[in-house]
């Protein structure tokens, strides 16, 4: 039987995180994000071999730390090299959902010069998720002439 390339519910890139504690990121991704657990697979030992939720309309796929594999979270190494971004209906009940979760701000909630307003925020886990909802239209061409416009300012 044929399948398709993409499977149904999935996009083209999918995020994987590695967490030290990935029963208890479902649990914080849950309350801070309204994530719904899709999958969860135990690994010898109590750890989570991989699991997947749904934040939104996007599948997220974590599992625990495994160093022998090479799978390590950002707490083990010193900070995570990306980031998340999360578009959401009402970006400041989401943000303060996540505070009261047990997330830290980086940057707090506030509009944009691209039209959008963002907030991000570290999770106990040691990711970053920039948390937005775009509040208005922006051509490439204003968001050019605000950014110059912003750095003159800072100059």
């Amino acid at each position: 039987m044929a399948s398709d390339p993409i499977p149904m519910g999935y996009h083209s890139v999918t995020p994987y995180l590695i967490v030290d504690g990935a029963a208890a990121a479902i649990d914080f991704y849950r309350r801070a994000f309204g994530a719904v657990e899709l999958l969860r697979l135990e690994a010898p030992g109590g750890k989570l071999g991989h699991a997947e939720v749904r934040i939104g309309d996007s599948p997220v796929m974590l599992a625990d730390e495994h160093p022998d594999q090479g799978a390590l979270g950002p707490k083990t190494l010193g900070g995570a090299a990306v980031s998340l971004m999360l578009y959401v209906v009402d970006v400041d009940a989401v943000f303060a959902r996540a505070l009261a979760a047990g997330a830290e701000v980086v940057r707090p909630v506030e509009d944009q010069f691209y039209g959008d307003r963002t907030g991000t925020l570290k999770d106990p886990f040691g990711h970053q998720w920039t948390v937005a909802t775009h509040v208005e239209e922006v051509s490439n061409e204003e968001v050019r002439r605000r950014m110059e416009a912003l750095y003159a300012k800072r100059d």
